[in-house]
């Protein structure tokens, strides 16, 4: 045997199924060494039952705004938890995007009910980032709270965010801890872990380094100096939140993440519905990734680099895992014996593989119990998210990489009407 042959039937494959099997199996590890030390050094002694109004500085106006497309069905509920917030400075503008669903109607009535509420109504689909925009230049508050049409804020969730953003004139924007709200089916539930067993820690271990990949745009606070300071919403990328987070960084703001400042929100409960979310995530992030990259690699924004690697190594694992499945359906028809004819998930690595889930999805619980004090009672129904959440990703990223790279510059993000789940919702 050759030695490029050789290499082809015993190294190459032998490389591959590890990175394929141990990148994720080591995330997971630095995922929760990280979230278990945020949790033990900034969160352990933060008492989540104090009136946070006691501890802010001063009471600065914040401007919340709400970009709407077709949020009929949840838009009243939305507005009328903002009203009972105990933070009083507030006003709120909400964004009727064009919507055909009575959306601009609801609002207007509304406006006769909460003096504090103003509208804008745009004759046509412009995307969020648009609504924001507009928004945030018709603002009377120096601070931007965003969230999405069917997002129910917690009565201190603006306090909570305003003190970080009240410590340090240097923080651009601060991201809420948002919780599921559909848990009716096996998917609603799934998503409870994945707020917690991932997305949770992420954020957490991402806040130990200094740099968060992303805001969640369903609740985030952003200094209104440093929107304009950044060149507002980009409207040709298909995840604001991100572009956002990134382009603030870049400038030299600091983004903080606040698991006090809760938020409840609706998900996908079909697969249809998840799949076209995460795809658009997906798009949206290596959008950000492909732009922001030449900025990046400047000495200068050395703190990105560990969250910027590691997103572009997740990239490279997805089209390596969806090589290993390919391979896996070919190799019994190699015409030779090699490593590629080795076990997808070798016994002993499939047993460690199912104890990390079930370590993460219990320390993740754990720490967030806090905030949301049910949440153990889902373990059952969230243990495999982790597996499913790499499943996912590996697919959405494989299909959204070559169309980030053909996607026109400048092309409008516009909304499509929202998958919200069930309308039972408990």
């Amino acid at each position: 045997m050759s030695p490029t042959t050789q290499f082809l039937a015993q190294t190459l494959p032998s490389l591959l199924f590890g990175f394929v099997f141990y990148y994720p199996f080591f995330m997971a590890y630095v995922w929760m060494a990280g979230g278990l030390s945020h949790a033990m050094v900034f969160e352990r002694k933060r008492d989540v039952d104090v009136n946070p109004l006691e501890l802010l500085p001063s009471r600065p106006l914040v401007t919340v705004v709400v970009p709407c497309f077709n949020e009929a069905p949840h838009l009243r509920e939305v507005i009328e938890q903002l009203m009972r917030t105990r933070y009083p400075y507030c006003e709120v503008i909400a964004v009727n995007d064009g919507s055909t669903d009575g959306t601009g109607e609801l609002l207007d009535q509304m406006t006769q009910e909460y003096g504090r509420l103003r509208v804008i109504h745009n004759a046509s689909n412009q995307g969020k980032a648009v609504g924001l925009n507009t928004a945030c230049q018709l603002a009377r508050g120096e601070y931007i709270l965003g969230i999405d049409g069917d997002a129910l804020i917690d009565e201190d969730a603006i306090a909570w965010m305003l003190l970080p953003m009240l410590a340090s004139e240097r923080i651009g924007a601060v991201t809420g801890n948002p919780r599921i709200r559909t848990r009716t089916t096996l998917l609603g539930r799934m998503q409870v872990g994945e707020f917690s067993s991932i997305i949770g820690l992420i954020k957490r271990s991402q806040q130990l380094v200094g740099t968060l990949f992303t805001v969640s745009g369903v609740i985030a606070m952003f200094r209104r100096r440093a929107v304009i300071d950044v060149g507002f919403w980009s409207p040709d990328v298909l995840t604001e939140d991100i572009d956002m987070s990134w382009k603030l960084q870049i400038a030299g703001w600091q983004l903080r993440f606040e698991p006090r400042a809760l938020c409840w929100i609706l998900m996908p409960e079909t697969l249809r519905g998840l799949w076209k979310q995460r795809l658009r995530w997906a798009i949206g992030g290596i959008q950000t990734m492909l732009r922001c990259t030449s900025h990046i690699l400047r000495p200068r924004h050395w703190r990105m680099w560990p969250v910027y690697f590691e997103y572009m190594t997740s990239i490279f694992w997805a089209y390596a895992m969806a090589l290993v499945l390919i391979i896996s359906l070919v190799r019994p028809f190699l015409p030779y014996d090699s490593s590629w004819h080795s076990a997808l998930l070798p016994h002993w690595q499939g047993t460690l593989l199912a104890m990390t889930c079930i370590l993460q999805m219990l320390l993740s619980l754990w720490i967030d119990r806090r905030y949301d004090r049910d949440l153990m009672r889902y373990f059952a129904g969230t243990i495999w998210y982790p597996i499913a959440f790499w499943t996912i990703t590996m697919a959405t990223t494989v299909i959204a990489f070559p169309k980030a790279l053909i996607r026109r510059r400048g092309k409008r993000a516009v909304w499509t009407s929202p998958d919200r789940g069930v309308s039972d919702v408990p």
